[in-house]
Formats: structure tokens, sequence, C-alpha cells
């Protein structure tokens, strides 16, 4: 069902952007910026925090809309209790999330409300992929400093969350 959902959201961005109109100032931007983030549920009993990179295109489809595609690497640092305990934990576990999403800025300020549907893949061995979802808000700040904060959770026989800081530049 998950897999369906996600096939009907990317059908509909593409026809959204097929459609739309926009002039030569309105171009795509990317962003790329450092995301930092905090589990929160399940994961925190396993993971301390996360650190990790992410880079983002936004490609307008309507006056303050965007479609935007997100690629990243995210690592969760496993808490030094469960290192040290012996029992064969890693120090870390790698992520690579690939989303797709809409944002839109609302009327005439740089605040805006974003949400991400997409996949995490496991980058550790049999590690598999998850169905992944964010919603969150920013700000844009004049000269290209974006700011913005998510709920994240990939979830597949469990949930991995974070509540995560990204900062970015634009460009």
């Amino acid at each position: 069902m998950k897999k369906i959902l996600l096939a009907l959201f990317v059908l509909g961005v593409t026809a959204c952007t097929s459609f739309a109109q926009t002039k030569d100032s309105d171009a795509g931007k990317f962003s790329i910026g450092v995301d930092a983030g905090l589990p929160i549920g399940d994961a925190s009993n396993v993971y301390s925090f996360a650190i990790g990179g992410s880079l983002k295109y936004d490609m307008p489809i309507g006056s303050g809309a965007f479609v935007n595609l997100t690629a990243g690497y995210q690592s969760f640092m496993v808490k030094s209790s469960l290192k040290n305990a012996g029992l064969g934990f890693p120090s870390s576990s790698g992520f690579v999330p690939v989303k797709v999403g809409l944002k839109y800025y609302f009327e005439g300020q740089g605040f805006y409300g974003e949400g991400q549907l997409g996949v995490a893949f496991s980058t550790e061995s049999g590690g598999g992929k998850a169905f992944a979802y964010a919603p969150g808000v920013g700000y844009t700040l004049d000269g290209g400093l974006d700011l913005g904060v998510r709920y994240e959770a990939w979830s597949n026989n469990g949930t991995v969350s974070q509540v995560a800081l990204r900062v970015a530049y634009s460009f």
C-alpha cells in the first residue's frame, strides 16, 4: 500500500510540474545543507544523535509553491553504553534518504511549510530500506541561508524517528 501511495504521489507531482509555467527568474534552486537530529521514540534507546548532509532541488510550480527532491546521508550514532557493552553494536548506522516533497511559502514571508515522502536505504549489510516521511517548517533568509526543522520517520518493521535541524545554503 505504501508503494502505491508513493507512486501516486510521484505521478501527481509530475503531472503538476508538467503544467506549471514559470519565468526565467523563477528557475529552480539547489541547496546544500548540514542535518543534525535527535532520535526520538524507540530509536532514542539505541542512538544518541544523528548527523549528515543533504542536497535539495526546489522547482517552482506556482506562486510560493515548490516541488522538491532531496537526497543525502545520515549517520546515527549508537549510544556509547551499547558500544562498550560488548554486544556487537557498531559505532554508527548509515542511511541514504531520498525524498520528494512539496514546499509552500506563506504569503509575503520567508516562512514555509513542507512535506516529503520517500525511501531511506540502509548502508549496512542486510539493512534494507524503509518508507520515509518528513513534515517540517522553516525560514529562508535573504542571501540564501535556509533554516528548517522537521520530524522525520523511517518505517519498516518498526520506526526510526528523529527531530532534525537543517542549515543550508541555497544557490
